[in-house]
Formats: C-alpha cells, structure tokens, sequence
C-alpha cells in the first residue's frame, strides 16, 4: 500500500511539472498512464500466491451465494448447492458445471458472475450483492488451482507446531502476534508506564480499581518480576472470582426471574451466581465446569464443596432454567418449544459458538447444521425434567441415610432370623382368591392404571432424591412409640415417610399422552401436593392450570381427581411432592408428607385397580424368606400380618429400642428446608421434526436424540432410558470436538484484549468472523487443553503478554487503524458493573463481602408493571458489588442498561458498546453518582492533616489509580476556589458543609470524566 501511494505522488509531481509545458492536453494520456501503472500492480499485491478456501473464498460464497445456493434446500435455486464440492461440480441442467476445477473457461460459475445480461447476472441485481473485481479473481485463481474444498476453519481439529516447545506459553503469544505485526509493516506502542499498567490488569482481572496503598507500592516496586508478582495477587483476589462469573453470566443470560407478566422469582437462582465466583477463584476446569452445567446433577460422584459439603456440581444445572416464563400460556405445546429453542440457543452458543437455534424452522441457511439436529436436540432436552433440588451437607446427609438403611435391614434380619428358627412352619396355604370385584372386566376396559404402588416397585416410575427410597413401603416393619414393639408391617404404597418426614423426594411417572377425560390419584398427606405437568410446564396456576396443581392436606386416604378433558392429545406426567410451590417456590414443612397407592386414567367413573388377593401356596419360612429378599407380594405380607395379630410371630425385640432410637437421632439431623430449581433426568423422549416449526404440523418419524451429527460425524445416535445428556456432554468435550476448547479461549481473549480472535464470539460459523490469528486461534486451544482446561492459567498467560503491556498511544502507522493486530492495547470503556463498582471503590463505601441473596433493585417512580416488587431497594445496592444486584427481567437495574449490560433472553458473550447522550446525563444527574460523590468527598474532607492539593492527589488515586499532575493540581485548585466562591453567600451552611459541597462538586466532575469510565 506505501509503495503504491509513492508511486501515485512521484507521478502526479511529474504530471504537474508536464501541465506547465505541454497544457491540458495531457490530462486524460496521464489520468490512463497512472491508472495502468498503479491497478494492476495494487491488484496483484492482494491476491495471495496461494488461495485458501476457508479464509479467501467461503466468504465470498456465504455473503454472495448460499442464500440461494447454500445448504438450505427450501431456498436453493436451480438445484445448484456451491457449500458441498460435489455440489458445485455436478452438471446442472445445461449439461454444464458451476466449477470445473482447474479450467475457469469452463466454470459456468465465472461466467454468470461476469455477466453484463442482467437476466443472466449472479447474484442478479435486485439482490444488491455484487462481486468486486478482486472477489472475481480471487475465485479464478481458485478454480485454477483445483478448486479445493475444506471443512469450515472451527470444525477442522486444531494443530499447531509451537505447542511442544519449552518456550513460555505467553512468549510463544507474542512471537504469533509480533509475526503478523511485522508482516504488516507496523510499527508497535511502546510499553505502558506502571499506574496504566496497574489500573488496566486490576479492571481486567477484578472489574475494581486498584487501591493507593496497592499503586504505590507497585510503583516502587523494582524488582524484575513485579509485574508478575501483580498478575498472581489478583488471580488470587476474590474479587477475582467476581468478575469474571459476570462475564460468563452474560453467556448464560443469568436472571434471577422469569420476566413475562408477573415477573416470577426463579428459586434461587443466586446461588448459581455463587457457584460461579466460587468455581471461577478455584480454577475450576473448564471441562468440569461443562459437565456441572450440563449434566451436574448426573455425575456419580460430584464435586462437594470443602467446607459446607454441598453439592456444588449440581448447582451448574440451574442456568437450564434461567428461561423465560409465561404466565399462563393458552398453548403450552408452544411455550414448552419456545423454551427449549431458548436452551438449544444458549447451549449451541455458550459452548459450541454456533447458531444451532437457527434450524428450528428448516435446515440452517449456513451452517451444516439440518433440523433433524435441532430436533435430535430437542429431544435430548425435552427429556430433561425441572425439579426443586434441596441444600444442604450432601455428604453427610448420604452417609447418614445410608446407615439408616444398614439399621433398618439388620432390624429386618433380626425379626427374620427370630421368625424363621422359633417358629413352628404351618401346612401351605391353598390358592384362595378372597375377593373379586363384581363388573371389573367392564370398569377395567375403560380405565388406564399409570401406577399401583400396592406391590414392592413403582412400577417404572422415577424417584428423586431421598424422600420415597428406593421401593414401596409394602412389608417394613411398623414399631409401635410407646412399647417400642413391632404392631405390624406395612402395606404397600409410595410413601415420602420412608425414611421419615422432612427430607426431599418426588415420584414422577413415565411420559404418557392425555387420553382419557380424567386423572386420578388415591392419596393422604399433609402440606404434600400431586402436580399434573403438561409439556414440561411448570408454572402451574390460575386462571387455566390452577387445577393441574393439587394440594393434599388430608391424613385419610381420598380420591385427588384431575379433569384433563380440555388438553387430550398432550404429553405430561404426574408428579407427587412431599411439600407445594407457593408464587412457584417450594417449600416443604419438616412434618410434610405424602402417601399414594395407585394412580389411574379414566373417562366415566373412578375404578380401583384390583389387588392380586391370591393367598401365598408359601410354608412360612418360605413366606420369611420372601420378605426379607424384599419380594413379598401384598398377600404374603397380609398372611404375615395375620401371623403377627395371633400372635404366632414374636414381637418383642430387646435389641430393637436401642436400634430404633439410633434411627432416629440419624434422621433428625438430615431435614431439607432449602430447594433451588434445578433439572433431574426424566425418560427418553423423542421428537419428531416440526415443519417449518410449527410444532401442530411435525413429521411422522421421530429423530434419534444426537448433538450436531453432520459437524460431529463420529458420533453414534444417543440410546438409553434417560435424557442424553450424559452423552452429549461427552460429545461437547471429545478430543475430536475442535469447537470446545477454540469457543473458551476466545472468550478469554475476548476479555482480556476487549476483541476475540475471532470477533463473533458467539459464532463460529459460515456467518462468524475469520480469525485474525488463526494459528494463535490453534495454539492456545491447545495449550488450553493441556493444561487441564485451566481458566486462571490461559488468563495469565493472556496478561504477561507484550502485546497485553503496550500503551494504547497509537504509531505513526495507518495501515490498521482498527488494531486488529495488536501493535497497541486498544482504548476500552469499561463494563457498567465495573464504573459502579469503581465509584464505590473511589468513595470509600464499596462493601466487598463475597456472596449471599441479592440486594433488591432500586425502583425509580418510572419503574411500573406487573410483578413489581413491594418494596425498593437502597439506592446505593447497600454498597455491595454490582454482580451482587437483583437482576429482575421486567426491572432492570437502570445504570446497568444505560452502559449496556446485555438483557438476559440469550447468550451475550460480546457486549454493545454504545456512546449515546443518556450515559453523559445518568453521570450527570443520577441520584447515585451524586451520593458517591458525596461520600467521597466526605471522606476526603474527613483526611486528618490534609490540604487542597493532597486531596486533589488523593482523589485522582482513587478515581483513575494515578496521581495528579501539576496542571491538573492547578486545574483542580481553581475549579474548587470558584465552587467556594459560589457559596459564600449561601446562608444555613456551616464551613464544614460548604466544605463538603464543594469537593462533592469536585468528585462528581472526576466521575463524569473520560479518563474514570475508559481504559486509556
């Protein structure tokens, strides 16, 4: 470009010297003679010697062709496809092919591009895409060299040479960085001066200012490894931890309600939000951090939190259920797809960086991406069950249940052992049938039994957590309080006080269609509830589905039906709770419980199912040895009860009070009283394709649950009873996935640099940005990987970087004004968490207490609409850090939207950043600001020993970690003589408040400066 610009000023000093002799007669020979010296040459200089697909051509082909020639066959035109080599080479109609490799003379593609018919023209001119010349040939030199096709850039694995070497991972950056540097010509920024240097890596790895004592001693730190000494300190800050869960939360469009009408609270939605500060200071590695969100409540053996003994793997699967949540949908076939194409976008995006929700309608227009892959992950999700999930020392409260269990088979054994050798065996009972129904067959025709717990199983359905165990109650031991004594054992029904009350656990059924007119379940409970979910929809209430969700506060045993007459033809389960949801909270009481015997299906009158009332043809021994196997049948342990009652059988055990109260003390001390909402695996469920999504119109067959089958061709379709997510996790992080490692650590640089590598962050596919480093791109997903996925040593590695430590002063150079090349740290505004938080920090009053509930978001007057809170919040969030503030979807904290934080309802990995005159005013009037100010000022008016120019120093290390200089002391002074001046005649102040006023005036012009909201 230089030697072109030369040469087209050394030409026109010749052609102004020729105007004064030979006239204007010359213009047009010289306007033609700089014209053929200067095109051909620019022209070759920018077609490279070798034309790579990927990063030359396919953008030509996505921009200019897939619409109507791409993978999309609902949009292809004339049967020709250019994104599939087979595609393109084919003879089409004419007999000719779009690309002959090696002969453009014969490439039809090349001559309908250089058309001059406008009917025969491609793209045609209503499209308003036209080719440049350099694009042209750009694909003639293409089709010359063979027309080589490849696999998009992100889904070829990634290689590098550099990797193996002993150079520092950081040192390796610059030499990638420095290469492209030179190659261009450029020149770079020297390195910044320390107080830059500080205040830019304290933001980037803590979103806070750096504090005076921390800049000075920085400053005056000369040993050689300083710097580094910085970079570890603040990984190792909490506040480390902080900042850069804020980031990911932006990919997972963190909320803390469901926005809609009434705004509903997502149960602790927070503490996810603490699981990623956590997470995040302990350097996590990424691939557990995947598995936790994905399929966290799933692992066999989870991550537990040292010191509280939580199950924190379990806490990542609650950003599956930061979804949107309507009210009361008249459909809920389509809220339920609404809300799974929310979770495939945000997991397609999140860790995959593609557009996955885009072939909900009909195969991607891009990428490789069909919708049979979109439904193979709808059905992987639509599997997936919410449920509540308790808090709490999950070990300790495994272990103790666990020992419940050993006293509860040696009491068991016990009474087996005592009835087997003390007891005389009777002659065997005859087959007997006692009772039989008069009209079963006919009543049975019309009746659908979904359960009957009267046996020893759930007959397929699903337990979760402790609560119902794993088996009915029929045949345990039933002990009198006072005598301690057996009185009986148990018929069987699904019982929540299987162990005893106060511990979490649901039953669910398998999937079924609502066929018949009514749903019936024979239950007793208290503060329990039985919950008919229909499409996965869980805000069950008035004024539609109020009804679907059923309170059981009755201790004798009672009919709950469910009129479904209106909803035949949908899929749902039923779902019976030891507690009840209250505005969709749950909540269960330590005494709460819930028993059922048998759930049905019917259309006319309730029907209860027969019991096999056939006496057991057993001796008694063999009665005993049935029982303690734990496969009695409901005969065998009435005739054992008989036994019991006549007093043939011992009841009276010493040994048992001891064991009983054993029991007991064990149980007392694993009560559940607080739930978020998480996710359990429900039954395999698949989905057919819904045409042109319309999910009223879908296909005949069924798609095997798969994750991106035509990028990731190795895999083999996902079989198994459950969900599939255990499968597609393995799938996202397979060593044959290149996307994984690739989409993190451009995150990473992303933050770091304030622009990815790739600067789509969220996609990388056909429509994404090409990589400005590609090789770099390669290396650090390597690295990534090889350092066991570590976040905080890619980080660091990012930010002892020559190219992390250069001023943001820009060279002389103009060859790449955007610096995508990193010859100089680019100028970045701050995030709007991060301004907040630095005037906090600036004034003295920033509280830095790690974790807990929100604080409540401050209502302004102009905050109105359904789900308003009944109260605001301070006006200063109690001082806390940003990420600390409620996020209300119908609420939003209003700095935050001024300075851009992205609004939760998808995956934001790269904010806007706007300039627009309603930031300027919220520094200029907010209430906010103006308090900051006015602590600050407080504080330093409050300085023992200190004059007007310490102050100004003062406040400067505070406001922009550096300090003052002469001009801006002088500058300083002479705004606070003429504020001072303004008040003199104010009356009703004292000196020490005109003092206050003044140096609020003079903070609150340091806030609304360039200088405090930029990284300069």
């Amino acid at each position: 470009m230089f030697q072109f610009v030369l040469k087209g000023m050394l030409l026109y000093v010749i052609w102004k010297k020729w105007m004064q002799v030979f006239g204007l007669t010359l213009i047009l020979c010289t306007g033609l003679l700089v014209y053929f010296s200067c095109q051909p040459n620019q022209l070759k200089e920018e077609i490279p010697a070798q034309v790579d697909f990927n990063f030359h051509i396919k953008p030509i082909l996505v921009q200019k062709c897939y619409l109507c020639h791409g993978p999309d066959p609902s949009s292809r035109e004339a049967g020709l496809r250019l994104d599939l080599a087979e595609g393109a080479t084919k003879l089409l109609e004419s007999g000719h092919a779009a690309i002959v490799p090696g002969s453009v003379s014969k490439s039809a593609l090349l001559d309908r591009i250089t058309q001059n018919d406008p009917e025969l023209r491609m793209p045609p001119p209503s499209s308003k895409m036209e080719l440049t010349e350099k694009e042209i040939e750009l694909l003639k030199k293409w089709i010359n060299q063979g027309a080589d096709y490849q696999p998009h850039w992100s889904f070829i694995p990634a290689q590098s040479e550099r990797v193996s070497t002993n150079t520092a991972t950081h040192q390796r950056i610059d030499e990638f960085i420095n290469e492209k540097i030179q190659g261009m010509g450029l020149e770079v920024s020297e390195i910044a001066d320390k107080y830059t240097l500080l205040k830019r890596l304290s933001f980037v790895l803590t979103g806070l200012p750096p504090d005076p004592e921390t800049i000075k001693a920085f400053v005056s730190d000369s040993r050689p490894d300083a710097y580094e000494r910085m970079v570890d300190h603040y990984l190792d800050s909490p506040a480390y931890g902080e900042k850069w869960a804020s980031h990911w939360m932006d990919v997972v469009r963190y909320a803390e309600t469901k926005g809609h009408e009434f705004d509903f609270a997502i149960q602790g939605a927070w503490r996810y939000r603490d699981y990623l500060i956590r997470a995040f200071n302990a350097d996590l590695p990424y691939d557990q951090m995947v598995k936790e969100h994905l399929m966290g409540d799933l692992m066999p053996a989870p991550r537990l939190d040292p010191e509280s003994g939580q199950n924190e793997s379990v806490l990542g699967t609650l950003f599956l259920t930061m979804t949107e949540g309507t009210h009361s949908p008249v459909d809920t076939k389509k809220d339920e797809a609404d809300r799974i194409d929310n979770m495939i976008d945000v997991i397609g995006k999140s860790f995959q960086g593609l557009t996955v929700a885009c072939a909900r309608c009909h195969d991607h227009k891009f990428d490789p991406i069909p919708t049979s892959d979109y439904y193979a992950m709808y059905g992987i999700l639509g599997s997936t069950r919410f449920s509540p999930v308790p808090l709490g020392d999950t070990q300790k409260k495994a272990t103790q249940i666990k020992e419940v269990q050993r006293i509860k088979s040696q009491i068991k054994e016990m009474l087996a052992t005592s009835w087997d050798t003390e007891t005389q065996d009777s002659v065997p009972a005859f087959l007997v049938n006692d009772h039989q129904p008069a009209g079963e067959s006919k009543a049975a025709a019309f009746v659908k039994v979904l359960g009957d717990f009267r046996g020893q199983d759930f007959q397929g359905w699903m337990p979760d957590g402790w609560a119902f165990g794993q088996t009915t109650t029929l045949g345990d031991p039933m002990v009198q309080k006072k005598t301690r004594e057996i009185s009986g054992l148990q018929l069987g029904m699904a019982s929540s006080r299987k162990y005893g009350t106060g511990i979490f656990g649901a039953l669910r059924s398998p999937d079924f269609k609502l066929n018949h007119k009514y749903l019936g379940v024979r239950a007793r409970g208290k503060g329990a509830s039985i919950r008919l979910v229909m499409d996965n929809f869980q805000l069950i209430s008035y004024p539609i589905y109020g009804g679907l969700d059923q309170k059981v506060n009755e201790e004798e045993w009672k009919n709950y039906v469910f009129d479904v007459g209106d909803w035949q033809g949908h899929e749902a389960y039923l779902e019976i709770l030891p507690g009840s949801y209250v505005r969709h909270q749950y909540q269960q009481d330590q005494d709460a419980y819930i028993e059922a015997a048998y759930a049905i299906a019917y259309d006319e009158s309730w029907y209860e199912p027969a019991l096999d009332s056939k006496r057991p043809a057993y001796s008694l021994s063999g009665m005993v040895g049935n029982w303690q196997a734990g496969k009695s049948t409901a005969a065998e342990v009435a005739e054992l009860n008989e036994k019991i009652s006549s007093g043939e059988l011992v009841i009276d055990f010493p040994e048992l009070r001891q064991l009983i109260l054993r029991k007991d003390l064990l149980l007392a001390s694993v009560k559940d009283t607080l739930f978020f909402q998480g996710v359990t695996d429900g039954f395999a469920r698949e989905s057919p394709v819904f045409k042109r999504g319309n999910h009223l119109d879908t296909e005949n067959q069924v798609v095997e649950r798969n994750f991106l089958s035509e990028i990731l061709e190795w895999q083999e379709p996902i079989e198994g009873r459950g969900s599939g997510r255990i499968e597609m996790t393995a799938t996202i992080l397979d060593a044959q996935n290149p996307l994984t490692a690739r989409v993190m650590v451009n995150r990473l640089w992303h933050h770091v640099f304030g622009r990815g590598l790739v600067e789509t962050v969220d996609n990388f596919g056909l429509q994404g940005k090409l990589p400005s480093h590609p090789e770099l791109l390669d290396f650090l997903a390597i690295k990534f990987k090889e350092e066991n996925w570590s976040v905080k040593k890619m980080i660091k590695s990012l930010v002892m970087t020559s190219a992390f430590q250069r001023s943001t002063r820009a060279t002389d150079s103009i060859e790449d004004p955007d610096n995508y090349y990193l010859a100089r740290y680019p100028v970045r505004r701050l995030e709007a968490e991060a301004i907040r938080d630095a005037m906090l920090s600036a004034s003295g009053a920033l509280d830095t207490t790690l974790y807990g509930p929100p604080v409540p978001v401050y209502l302004t007057s102009f905050m109105q609409g359904r789900g308003r809170p009944g109260k605001s919040g301070p006006l200063d969030g109690a001082g806390r850090r940003s990420i600390y503030l409620e996020v209300r979807r119908n609420f939003l904290d209003r700095m935050m939207t001024a300075f851009d934080r992205p609004t939760p309802f998808t995956t934001f990995g790269k904010r806007d950043v706007t300039n627009v005159p309603a930031q300027s005013l919220f520094l200029m009037n907010d209430p906010f600001v103006a308090e900051q100010a006015e602590v600050m000022a407080k504080n330093l008016v409050s300085a023992t020993g200190s004059n007007p120019e310490q102050r100004i120093n003062e406040a400067y290390l505070r406001a922009f970690a550096r300090p003052a200089s002469d001009f801006e002391r002088e500058e300083g002074l002479a705004f606070i003589g003429e504020i001072e001046l303004s008040l003199e005649s104010a009356e009703g102040i004292s000196a020490e408040e005109k003092q206050v006023q003044v140096w609020k005036e003079y903070c609150h012009a340091l806030f609304n400066m360039k200088s405090f909201i930029y990284l300069m």
